[in-house]
């Protein structure tokens, strides 16, 4: 894969099923089933990767291992992106509650050593 190679991330349509059995050939593997992402280098398919099982299939006469890490990567974003919005706040929020737990146990120390 040269620097100036031009790579595409996508989801994997119907009509690329020959395409991903050939990666899944070319690996060794059955083809896979439901959604995938597809790794392209200039235009040719050398990765794919399932969403479901996470499992990738790719070209091994290839440098794919970049391409496969590309792949989870964005595999990831896209779960991250389904997560619903409010486990979000609370995982985002979860680090100032603990702060805060923190702060309210020392002031209530403070407190009971001064006997009120």
């Amino acid at each position: 894969m040269s620097a100036a190679a031009g790579v595409t991330i996508r989801r994997a349509f119907p009509d690329d099923a020959p395409v991903v059995a050939r990666l899944a050939a070319l690996d060794c593997q059955r083809p896979p089933s439901g959604p995938l992402l597809l790794a392209e280098i200039d235009g040719e398919p050398w990765a794919a990767l399932a969403l479901g099982s996470g499992k990738a299939y790719a070209d091994p006469f290839r440098p794919t291992a970049a391409l496969v890490d590309l792949l989870r990567r964005r595999a990831a974003q896209l779960a991250a992106a389904q997560e619903p919005a409010a486990s979000r706040r609370r995982a985002a929020l979860a680090p100032r509650a603990d702060r805060l737990r923190g702060v309210l146990a020392a002031a209530l120390g403070v407190l009971e050593r001064r006997g009120a």
